[in-house]
């Protein structure tokens, strides 16, 4: 008969040592520039590397700091349309709009998000990353960023959105409100998007603070090569401007 194992022994040391091989396997993409989709990580740690995590932030700027020639009119009747993202490219015809979740999980906010949100330096938040797809062409890459005291209540299923669009959510609320747009212009291969997603065209991207009855979350979206509507006439919506010019306390603008 076989005695008990002891904690210390070769072979409990050796069956853990498989468990965690096993563990970071799961967690490894499965191809080299394709993301895993797993169960959203849950417990990811500090950044050790302060510098490289604030690295990752883009120069966001606020609208009135572009000059006409520096952002042109098409691009600005995009960046600066208020209404759902999702119902405006769901309205262009261009194929079936679909949502790609690309990562999800527990980490602390880069440095513009933490002033945005006003959450404490080293508070974790949960970051989710997704791409708008019509068809199988990324459209738009889009990062949110929820802090933890938003997740309750009412707005508690957003831990579990899954490939669902978060906009098509957020414009149900009668309350929402939503601050004016910071834009930025990327790289093609910015540490902003995860690596898979670089490509040789610069891109436009757009932020902005999501309000409701108090809680608060950050969404940014970067319209990648694959958008070309650009010159589009935009569909006819319920404007939301005055949702829009309503400042959220705490952004300046």
């Amino acid at each position: 008969m076989r005695g008990p194992t002891l904690p210390g022994s070769p072979a409990r040391i050796q069956r853990k040592r498989g468990r965690d091989a096993s563990a970071a396997l799961a967690r490894r993409p499965l191809l080299p520039h394709a993301p895993a989709f797993g169960l959203p990580g849950e417990t990811r740690d500090v950044p050790a590397n302060l510098t490289a995590h604030s690295a990752r932030d883009p120069r966001w700027r606020r609208v009135q700091q572009f000059t006409a020639a520096e952002l042109p009119a098409a691009c600005r009747r995009w960046l600066l349309d208020d209404d759902s993202l999702t119902a405006r490219l769901i309205a262009l015809d261009a194929g079936r709009f679909n949502v790609l979740r690309l990562d999800q999980g527990w980490q602390v906010p880069l440095p513009s998000e933490q002033a945005l949100l006003q959450v404490p330096p080293r508070q974790r938040a949960l970051v989710r990353e997704v791409l708008l797809r019509l068809d199988e062409r990324a459209v738009v890459f889009a990062r949110s960023v929820f802090p933890i005291s938003s997740l309750g209540g009412e707005l508690a299923h957003l831990r579990k959105l899954r490939n669902r669009s978060l906009g098509a959510i957020l414009f149900r609320f009668p309350a929402m409100q939503r601050s004016p747009f910071e834009l930025a212009r990327l790289a093609g291969d910015s540490a902003y998007m995860a690596p898979w997603i670089h490509q040789q065209d610069d891109a436009w991207a757009r932020r902005s603070c999501f309000d409701i009855r108090g809680k608060r979350l950050l969404v940014s979206e970067v319209f990648l090569q694959g958008f070309n509507p650009w010159d589009a006439t935009l569909p006819v919506h319920r404007s939301r401007r005055g949702k829009v010019s309503a400042a959220i306390g705490g952004v300046n603008q």
